[in-house]
């Protein structure tokens, strides 16, 4: 793959484009570390066009003039082979680069409209006035100073070199981008140590991950209201509670508590500029089980466990299956997008991850949307009014998450297509916090619909039996008494009572005239 900046000049090709946008989704994956103290371990340079090159990071970071905002250096050391340090005529010379992604055309430059290059060939020291061997910069419209180059050069036939202790500071807010380069070509093999500190006047959080700090704390106290409100009813109908009932509750105690880890991995992120394995690790797990109930219960709901049917029957097993294989699918892709000892995923084993979560999400949504329509049919050939008004609003609501969720997913792919360079990355937070909020709307929904209360076993029961009718379900599942049904009989016993002595009553006078 070749190392390619977009040209300055309008006169740009489609492949010139498409070749930039897979290299800078390339290298910028290619870094593990998700924080913003950037640590390489013996990472080796890799060879892009004519330059060696490794990616040290790209962050969004934001300026203040109230608080310094920085990217500083810190035990960085360069190793080169003994080969190379024995070669004469070699520079031995590693330059840093530093610059906002709105600059990245003052990186490189094209001979007669050819390739571009990071390094300065012979024909384009002629032509650009740029020193052979070194990287072509050109300084910014707005600073002259930027694109920020610093140099760092072996001496004699030393195989190390370390870089002095050096501190960034950024006056601007942008989307910044670091690369470490050599453009001897002698340099093969180069290996880097050490660590960079990315730093916003906030903290270590980088800029497109800072607003879900906040939005967490938000998620949290949305679940604590609704797990009050449930709660209260959970326990004053506690006699009445259903199996369905208690998987509600266990979703809704996931999602809080979900939502405080999520917080506390910020907060921990933000103050230390590191992100732990174990908490990570907490975090995701418990994710993962919150999606794997939450779609179990969507699925129970709709083929009518607990309000419909008292139990799932011979499916128990193929539904607990299904929700084994769907969370460690779950738990090993988000693993790998979050948890920082997962190092060196390329784009295959990402493609390779994310399919079969995706297979199985849209096998569960197929089998939600079947066994709903089987239920929908058996409530309106019992002539369940009640329950069918109930399971209506239901799938109406699930239609609804599942256009938009079709819908956030487009907009998803259009918002990266047409943001390459992470330019838009203050409203790049928004994609993440979507999805959490639409499951807290479907959750609100099913609450909603499943209210607990003095019913709720009743209205269970008489499906079991198979003896009810309009009549019987002339109370909601939340409202009503709870001898709805025995004031029926009995108002239905003493009409039919008072009708037959009336008639008794017609009969004598009859007889009488």
């Amino acid at each position: 793959m070749d190392f390619t900046f977009q040209k300055s000049s309008t006169r740009i090709t489609t492949t010139t484009h498409i070749a930039l946008l897979l290299l800078l989704t390339s290298f910028f994956n290619s870094n593990p570390a998700n924080a913003s103290i950037h640590i390489y371990h013996k990472d080796v340079f890799r060879e892009v066009g004519n330059a060696f090159l490794l990616s040290g990071g790209s962050e969004g970071i934001a300026a203040s003039p109230s608080a310094r905002s920085y990217i500083r250096f810190e035990n960085i050391t360069f190793w080169r082979n003994e080969a190379a340090a024995d070669r004469k005529r070699s520079n031995g010379l590693i330059q840093v680069i530093i610059f906002e992604a709105a600059d990245r055309n003052n990186i490189g430059g094209s001979a007669y409209g050819g390739q571009r290059s990071i390094c300065c060939t012979p024909d384009l020291a002629k032509m650009e006035g740029c020193k052979q061997g070194e990287v072509i910069r050109r300084p910014s419209a707005t600073d002259a100073n930027w694109p920020v180059v610093l140099n760092v050069k072996f001496r004699g036939k030393s195989l190390s070199k370390e870089m002095d202790y050096k501190e960034i500071s950024i006056t601007k807010t942008g989307m910044y981008n670091l690369f470490f380069v050599a453009c001897d070509p002698k340099l093969k093999e180069l290996v880097i140590s050490g660590k960079t500190v990315w730093r916003s006047p906030d903290g270590y959080l980088p800029g497109r991950m800072a607003p879900l700090m906040k939005f967490y704390v938000f998620m949290a106290l949305a679940y604590v209201l609704i797990g009050v409100i449930w709660l209260i009813q959970y326990v004053r109908f506690w006699d009445d509670i259903l199996q369905l009932q208690h998987c509600i509750t266990a979703v809704i105690a996931l999602g809080l508590f979900e939502m405080i880890l999520w917080y506390a991995d910020y907060v921990n992120f933000n103050n230390t500029g590191m992100r732990p394995v174990f908490l990570t690790t907490l975090v995701v797990t418990v994710g993962a089980v919150r999606k794997t109930v939450s779609r179990l219960l969507i699925l129970t709901v709709s083929m009518g466990y607990g309000v419909v049917r008292p139990t799932l029957g011979g499916l128990t097993s193929k539904v607990l299956l299904l929700g084994v294989t769907f969370f460690l699918a779950t738990e090993l892709l988000n693993i790998t997008e979050y948890v920082g000892t997962i190092n060196d995923v390329s784009g295959r084993a990402r493609l390779f991850l994310v399919l079969p979560d995706a297979f199985l999400d849209a096998f569960l949504i197929l089998w939600i949307f079947t066994s709903l329509s089987k239920t929908l049919e058996q409530l309106q050939t019992k002539r369940s009014s009640v329950k069918l008004y109930m399971y209506r609003k239901f799938s109406n609501a699930l239609a609804v998450t599942v256009i938009a969720s079709v819908a956030w997913i487009a907009y998803e792919v259009y918002f990266k297509a047409t943001d390459p360079f992470n330019e838009k990355w203050h409203s790049a937070w928004i994609i993440t916090a979507f999805w959490d909020i639409l499951a807290f709307a479907l959750l609100c929904v099913i609450c909603y619909l499943w209210a607990p209360s003095q019913n709720s076993q009743r209205y269970a029961y008489s499906e079991k039996l198979g003896e009810e009718s309009d009549d019987d379900e002339s109370q909601s599942l939340t409202e009503g008494k709870p001898e709805g049904d025995i004031s029926l009989v009995i108002q239905e016993v003493k009409n039919v009572g008072s009708a037959g002595d009336s008639d008794e009553e017609d009969t004598e006078e009859d007889k009488r005239e």
